[in-house]
Formats: structure tokens, sequence, C-alpha cells
């Protein structure tokens, strides 16, 4: 079995640690084994008395041999800020981070062909509290309702394949919930991840939903992974070195909403070179098309190169849905394509079709209600952009949900109604000059002319150049509806400041 973890692979056969560009890292025989433990239980704390009688078994040793196994882990890891084995004090260490196992081995050794059953195990509560048991018990509810409505698996508890269980423990400021997933037959843990929720600024029950949509979320792309699983050979017999393809998406990529067009091209090199080398690989394949598109909202091609561009990102994720038509990956860039391209009908079955494997995918949401924006759907669309933010899944495109329900407000002519959703969305991500000239068509709204000025100020500030023109979005296939209400809005925009040319 192979353990992954923020980039690096723990392979337990051959008793190796190996960073994401493949290279083995050496570890004393007892290090390598307090890693292992600890990956094997990610998310749960595990005390000094366990590890050491794991791993020295009938022999008595002191708490430092311990420790420099803990230190000599950290630095081949580096985990010099403790984020990945943290101490929790008076109870142990907690190994910090999702881990998942090899889904390869899981898919052909465990389900065959027929869909996994899984049961969801009552969540415990980590201490003796009515509140802290009230609410395990809703976010079990919660989380077994969520999976029951995913297509391709089964949710029985007699005949389950896995099991998912976990703990829940309240802080100071924050719930703390440690879930895992193993498999029935052996016990092996194949996905665990700690998930923490805010106890500030939100009620129980956004509370209860954050904390299932938390957990579920990432549970929902591990089994999408673990039934879409690559059997194909292993890279390092197709003459590339093992995890080569997955370092090539990390470099080029990086995050692809935050590249530069300098570093574009680069990536774009980097991701072609690769994919030649492995034409079928699915995910290089998905990851040239996420950054082709990116340049084409971008406008970072010309425009002969950006028609090509199209063309070529369609072929690229019309193929990958062929190869992997479940798979949660391909099914978000493909409604990502649908609604950049202004197919808003197929961008809502394809954004349906994603929530079928993960119905609490904020990424799809979004772009569900980008589509039932320009569909003139307005109602639908603020419901959904307030779904996606009760799920909050995943965080780094809270912004995004927030900004789409505060779009739809200001369609809708509820124009101090959006001011909160509008701030809310630039307090996460300030560098967006959409934002701000939304917040000033709000103000100006509102009668608040001082205001619409300095909001549109900043957003030419973060976005020079811009005009009328080329701020107005493409109307093809645009509903009536949305267009006169967003000409509206155009319009508040130039008296707020926006040049017209």
């Amino acid at each position: 079995m192979v353990l992954r973890f923020a980039g690096f692979e723990l392979d337990r056969q051959r008793a190796e640690l190996r960073r994401p560009d493949g290279q083995a890292i050496k570890l004393r025989p007892k290090t390598f084994g307090v890693l292992n433990l600890l990956a094997a239980n990610a998310g749960r704390v595990l005390s000094k008395q366990e590890l050491m009688e794991a791993v020295w078994p009938n022999i008595h040793v002191g708490d430092d041999s311990l420790f420099q196994c803990i230190r000599e882990i950290r630095t081949a890891v580096g985990d010099d800020q403790r984020q990945l084995i943290k101490v929790v004090s008076g109870r142990g260490y907690l190994f910090a981070t999702e881990v998942s196992i090899d889904s390869a081995t899981i898919a052909t050794t465990t389900l065959g062909s027929r869909p996994p059953a899984i049961a969801v195990m009552p969540i415990a509560a980590a201490e003796i509290d009515g509140a802290v048991t009230a609410m395990a018990a809703n976010v079990t509810t919660r989380l077994a309702d969520g999976l029951a409505r995913i297509e391709n698996i089964r949710v029985s508890a007699p005949q389950a394949d896995f099991v998912v269980s976990g703990e829940l423990h309240k802080a100071e400021r924050s719930w703390e919930a440690r879930v895992r997933m193993t498999r029935k037959a052996t016990g092996d843990v194949v996905w665990t991840a700690p998930v923490s929720v805010e106890l500030e600024d939100t009620d129980v029950s956004l509370q209860q939903s954050r904390l299932a949509a938390g957990i579920g979320h990432p549970l929902a792309l591990r089994i999408g992974a673990l039934l879409d699983a690559d059997t194909r050979p292993a890279a390092a017999s197709r003459g590339s070195p093992p995890g080569s393809s997955n370092v090539v998406i990390e470099q080029a990529t990086a995050s692809i909403m935050q590249i530069s067009r300098e570093r574009f091209a680069t990536a774009q090199t980097m991701l072609e070179k690769a994919l030649a080398g492995d034409p079928d690989s699915v995910d290089l394949a998905v990851s040239l098309a996420a950054l082709q598109l990116r340049g084409i909202q971008m406008v970072w091609y010309g425009p002969a190169e950006c028609a090509a561009a199209q063309a070529s990102v369609k072929s690229i994720l019309e193929r990958a849905l062929q190869a992997k038509p479940h798979s949660i990956p391909v099914l978000e860039a493909y409604c990502r394509f649908l609604n950049a391209t202004n197919e808003f009908a197929e961008s809502l079955v394809a954004c349906a079709r994603t929530l079928n494997f993960d119905p609490w995918n904020g990424l799809a949401l979004y772009h569900l209600g980008l589509g039932q924006i320009q569909l003139g759907r307005f109602e639908d669309a603020l419901a959904t952009f307030k779904l996606a933010d009760s799920f909050d899944t995943p965080q780094v495109s809270r912004w995004t949900w927030r900004l789409g329900a505060g779009w739809t407000c200001l369609l809708m002519g509820r124009s101090a109604e959006a001011l909160p959703w509008l701030h809310g969305s630039i307090a996460i991500t300030p560098a967006s000059g959409r934002s701000y000239m939304l917040l000033a068509a709000a103000y100006q709204d509102l009668g608040q002319p001082a205001e619409a000025k300095a909001a549109m100020e900043k957003a030419l500030a973060l976005r020079p150049g811009s005009n009328l023109s080329n701020v107005a979005l493409p109307r093809k296939n645009a509903s009536p509806i949305y267009l006169a209400e967003s000409d509206r809005l155009l319009m508040a925009f130039v008296t707020a400041g926006l040049p017209e040319h």
C-alpha cells in the first residue's frame, strides 16, 4: 500500500518515503515506523504511549527516542511550522492532513465492477456534552443523506465495503472533526482528513451544514478518485519517473486562477510536453484544458489563437469525459468551459451531473448559479449561491459565490442586500476589479455617489485599461431579461466613473 499526503508518498511495502519528484528520502526504521503509524491514523490523536508501544514493542525507551523520530519526520517533510504533525497538549500527536491510499490498488482488489457500499457510523462526541452530542448526531444525518444522493455508490450498513466513522470535538472557537473511511474487510484507512468550522458569526444550522460538507466534499472526491482509478501501467514503466505527471501539473498550474501572463506560456509548454510523453493521462489533459481556458478568459491569446485554443479545450474535455464520465475534476472543468463559451443550458446539465457525484461541490454550484443568471433565472441563482455559501467547500472559492450572490441581488434591484455579499467577497479576495465595479453600481443605485466613485477608482487601479466595451460580457445565448438588467448595471458603472472607450 502507498499512502499519499501533502505531495509525499509513503510506500509501506518498500519502507520508503518519496518526495513529490519521486526522490526517496532516507529515514531510520523507527522513524519510518512512527511516520507510518501517524499517517495511517491521520485525523486521530495518538498518545505518546500508543506510539511507543507500537514502534518499540516490549522495549522500555525514554521519551527522547520518540521526540527524535518526530524531529526527523518534520525535517524530512519540511514541517518547520509544525502544521503537519501537531502536538495536542496533554493528549499526544495529530497528523493533520488528508491521507489517501493508492487508488488503483483499492479499485482493482476490492470493488471489481460493482458500486461500493458505504456504511456511515454515528460520529462520536469527544466529550460528554449535550451540545456536542446533538451536533455529532445532526452532522452524521446530513452526511449520510448527502452520500445517499451520490449516483455511483450505495449507503448500506449490512453489506458495506467501506465504513465512515469519526469524532467531533468542540474547541474554544471552532468545531474540530476527525473522520476516516476504512475498508471493512481489512480495517485499512483509505481516506482521512481533519475538518474545522469556526463558531463565530454563524448559527448552529450553518455550522452543521459546513461540518457535514467539510467532511462530505473531500470524501466524495476521494470516492470519485477511487472509482475512476487509473489502471494503466505505472508511469515508470512508460519511461517517466514515479509521480512525474503530478509534479508537472503542480509546477505548471500551481493555482490556475493566480497564474500570471508571464508564466502562462511556460506552464502551457510544460503541460504540452508532459502530455506528449503520456498522451493517455486524463489528469494532464484536464490541467492543460484548464490552463488554456484561463488564457482565453484573460485574453492572453490573439484572435486566431483564441479560436484554436477554444477548440482544443473542447476536444480535450470531451475525450476526457469519454474516458472518465464520472470524474468530478473533469466534470468541473467542463462546467467552467461551457459557461465561459456561453453554452448556458448545456452548463446547467453538466453542473447538475457533477452534483450527482459530489452534492457539496461549491465549484459546481457556482457555475450552476452563473448559468442561471445568464438565463434570467435570478431567484434560482441566488438560492444556488446561498447553498454554496452554506456548504463553504472548497473554502478557497468562498469569495466567488459571495460575489455571485451580490451580483444577482444587483440584477434583481436589491442593492442594499448586495452590499454585505460584495463586501464579504472583497474581504476574502481584495484583488478582483469586478467585485469593486459591482460595489460601485450598488452604491450608485443607493444614492451614494462618493462611495461609488471610490469603489470604481479601486476597480480601475486593479484593472487598468478597463472600459465599457471590454468589461461587458459576451451576449451570445443570454436571456433578454438578463441583458436588460446587465445593461442597467453597465450604465451605473459609467456613471460611477468607468470610461466608455
